[in-house]
């Protein structure tokens, strides 16, 4: 054999060693980098489908949980009312039993005319809802402590025979009676007597009511977009704050609870109002709510006695108000915002009664 032959075997030999059955003819050796990269999005994809996949039988089994939990308390809820009302009525069956055994050991006759009573209100008595309708509309608590369904309805019957009905259907439901505006002029002096301060209280329920009756009709006239919008949302937030919070402020009118040291301010703060004398009207406020008392800052006392005047920093007719409770704190705030719409609404004559 010759060297020719025999470089020719060796090389078909090595051709046919190196080829293994893993990289075929019909199989590539090099992918290109755009193959590459078809091939990584693709396992992506699949990944982000299998992560969407769990998260969406994750949400399933959870709102599924979230019903059965729902459902669970809805049931527990309608037993403890079954067994509550099935408690009652066994407690009203033991106490009538035992009012009959006491009637018959001392000789007394049956209670036939309070069962037929009893029977006449179950055939006419109210609805739960209208009882509770009723009772908020009055002002007065759903239920007190320890009252049963019978003790409330006679408490509803008996507050109804009192002719509590609501006069106004204003802004805020009142039952001081409104006056017209011509009789709204808050007077000087406030008046000691009974029927003096109960004008007083109309006066000021009827003004309050003006003012709030047109702030609510000034935010409603204005555009859609202006209402819609962020700072048009905050206005009509703040009037609806000033309404609930001023509230308060006729229900003590109502009952005549106001106490002098407040309704003599606010009357003077309507009064500025009224004359448009703003200014005035802001200062009164600012004595109100903050007050004339000192408020020291740093050291107040040097020595071992204590001053003279030491005293005048906690005189009682210069307190705070506003400081004195939340419910104060708001509705004299809300007069604050009447205030501010008030100066808007009925310009004053001179400017230099507008406030910054």
């Amino acid at each position: 054999m010759d060297f020719a032959s025999l470089l020719k075997s060796q090389i078909s030999a090595s051709k046919s060693s190196s080829q293994s059955p893993a990289t075929g003819p019909n199989q590539k050796k090099y992918l290109k980098r755009s193959e590459l990269e078809a091939q990584r999005e693709a396992a992506y994809l699949a990944e982000q489908e299998a992560l969407a996949a769990a998260r969406e039988t994750k949400r399933v089994e959870k709102r599924k949980y979230e019903e059965d939990e729902a459902e669970k308390a809805r049931m527990r809820e309608e037993k403890r009312r079954r067994l509550a009302e099935e408690s009652r009525v066994v407690r009203e069956e033991e106490e009538r039993e035992k009012e009959r055994k006491r009637r018959r050991r001392l000789g007394l006759p049956e209670v036939v005319v309070e069962e037929k009573k009893e029977e006449g209100e179950k055939e006419g008595e109210m609805d739960e809802e209208e009882l509770v309708k009723g009772l908020r509309e009055m002002g007065e608590p759903v239920r007190l402590f320890g009252e049963g369904d019978r003790a409330r309805r006679l408490r509803y019957k008996r507050l109804t025979g009192q002719k509590v009905v609501t006069v106004s259907t204003g802004p805020i439901p009142t039952t001081l009676k409104l006056v017209p505006e011509a009789e709204m002029k808050i007077g000087e002096t406030m008046p000691t007597d009974h029927d003096g301060r109960q004008v007083v209280y109309s006066q000021l329920a009827s003004y309050f009511t003006m003012v709030l009756s047109e702030w609510e009709a000034a935010l409603g006239a204005r555009e859609a977009e202006v209402q819609k919008s962020f700072q048009g949302k905050a206005a009509y937030s703040a009037m609806v704050r000033a309404r609930e919070d001023m509230k308060p402020l006729f229900k003590r009118m109502e009952k005549k609870e106001l106490d002098d040291g407040i309704l003599e301010p606010i009357m003077e703060i309507v009064r500025y109002m009224q004359a448009r004398r703003y200014v005035d009207a802001n200062d009164a406020y600012l004595r109100l709510s903050i007050g004339k008392a000192a408020w020291p800052i740093g050291v107040t006392m040097v020595g071992i006695h204590e001053r003279s005047a030491r005293e005048k920093l906690h005189e009682s007719d210069k307190t705070a108000h506003i400081m004195s409770d939340e419910i104060t704190r708001k509705f004299l705030q809300s007069i604050k915002r009447c205030l501010t719409f008030a100066q808007t609404r009925w310009p004053p004559d001179d400017q230099l009664q507008l406030m910054g």
